[in-house]
């Protein structure tokens, strides 16, 4: 497979599978390196819309007239926006807030093309989970599939809890492929 003429911005193993599953391998993979911390009062879509384009920003001004894809992804109770845990306490409590409840996962795809032009896609998909018992939390605790994302990695154990999803699968894994795709193709990355 021969790589296109982006980069991406993201040091996401699962985002940079995706996208080689669709054939379209970077041609270089530079994370960016921004602030990820949300504004008081800020709503999870304002938010995610932001640090998907500052993701963009940022590896633009590293690396101008380049095209540049990133994308950022959060799990949404409500509006509380979930954050990476640091321990497995942390971790266990993100477990009960979504045990039985349904939350959303919010990715923005954002693509600066070579001339600067901007165009941004947000997806929300709705996971209906399953009431989890000490044992189930324990076992995904223990397995640390959550080590290094937002809430959770639903290919894994995970997908055992989820009793449905409506919207998007890939999105929910980190970057909706439909319309990365789209918008790739839209700039002439083919």
């Amino acid at each position: 497979m021969s790589t296109k003429d982006f980069i991406l911005a993201s040091g996401s193993p699962q985002r940079l599978a995706l996208l080689k599953s669709i054939g379209y391998e970077p041609k270089e993979i530079e994370a960016a390196n921004i602030d990820e911390t949300p504004f008081p009062q800020e709503m999870p879509l304002q938010y995610i819309r932001r640090i998907a384009r500052a993701k963009a920003e940022a590896v633009s001004a590293q690396i101008p007239n380049e095209n540049i894809l990133s994308a950022d992804t959060i799990i949404v109770v409500g509006q509380k926006i979930i954050q990476k845990s640091h321990s497995d306490e942390e971790q266990t409590a993100v477990m009960r807030l979504l045990s039985g409840r349904t939350h959303r996962v919010i990715t923005s795809v954002c693509l600066k093309s070579k001339d600067g032009r901007l165009s941004q896609r947000t997806v929300t998909t709705k996971i209906m989970m399953k009431h989890l018992t000490e044992e189930e939390m324990d076992t995904y605790i223990k397995s640390g599939e959550w080590h290094g994302v937002a809430g959770y990695k639903i290919e894994g154990i995970l997908a055992g809890f989820v009793k449905r999803i409506v919207g998007s699968y890939t999105s929910v894994i980190g970057l909706p492929l439909y319309e990365t795709k789209n918008m790739l193709d839209g700039t002439g990355i083919k």
